[in-house]
């Protein structure tokens, strides 16, 4: 995993054959702002990561903050051309991660607003200190949402639960975002990171060839009819049935030991 990024730090969690990483978003000193560096080493960084040993990543921020959005600072003189060009990357960067064959856990602490709550929906499911605020706040600036906040937000709450939030560009407490279902867990920011590492340490027991099944499965039926999204379960149920890790899990209970998952 390259370690010379500018505005990332992927760090292997210790212990774990780099079967687990931590990637930060590392520019605190702007709350964690996406630019265009940020944004094209995020690409690069997922697009890297079939042919990695990672079976889970935790994206999360560098100091007190996930990410605060677009840097504004960084876009207060562009012209549109350059603005296009920056949302541009922006975009790349965001599929990236949506394409991310393996879970991607959001740990969100402090500020996810705008781009940064659009970075975390991407995620898998979030995981908040209680200390977390979220809003998508474009609506407030003239511009909207443009990397899936329109879309993403009310797939996870409700389309009226987030045209209200939508249309006033109003931030919500770590507390709302749980009981809307927006965030899974919340945890004191002293634990958020170890329950984070906990959980994808559980996650990388399993057999990564059904977890990351598991995933496309669940996001390429999500918008299918049932009959259709039925049959996407079966074409990847298919395909791990000829795998050693198949064979390894069904010998493991039978001899009541605990498998061992090789991703093969």
């Amino acid at each position: 995993m390259n370690s010379t990024y500018q505005t990332l730090l992927p760090e292997p969690v210790v212990g774990t054959a780099d079967q687990i990483i931590v990637l930060r978003l590392n520019r605190p000193a702007s709350a964690n702002a996406l630019n265009t560096i940020m944004a094209e080493e995020l690409r690069h960084f997922f697009a890297a990561i079939p042919q990695s040993l990672c079976r889970v990543i935790i994206l999360t921020g560098s100091g007190k903050h996930f990410c605060a959005g677009a840097d504004l600072k960084d876009r207060k003189d562009m012209d549109e051309t350059a603005w296009h060009a920056q949302h541009h990357a922006f975009e790349q960067a965001h599929r990236a991660l949506l394409a991310c064959p393996v879970p991607v856990i959001a740990a969100v602490r402090g500020a996810a607003m705008g781009g940064g709550l659009e970075l975390a929906m991407a995620c898998d499911f979030i995981y908040a200190a209680d200390n977390a605020r979220f809003a998508l706040t474009e609506t407030t600036l003239g511009i909207m949402p443009g990397l899936g906040g329109t879309q993403l937000l009310p797939r996870k709450i409700g389309a009226s639960r987030a045209a209200e939030l939508i249309y006033l560009g109003r931030a919500f407490p770590a507390a709302e975002a749980h009981a809307m279902g927006l965030v899974n867990r919340l945890f004191p920011e002293s634990a958020l990171e170890e329950s984070a590492v906990a959980t994808a340490q559980l996650i990388a027991a399993n057999a990564p060839l059904a977890v990351q099944a598991v995933k496309q499965a669940m996001q390429q039926g999500a918008d299918k009819p049932l009959a259709a999204a039925l049959q996407c379960e079966l074409d990847y149920y298919e395909t791990l049935l000829a795998t050693n890790d198949r064979k390894e899990g069904i010998t493991a209970f039978n001899e009541k030991r605990k498998a061992t998952f090789t991703g093969s």
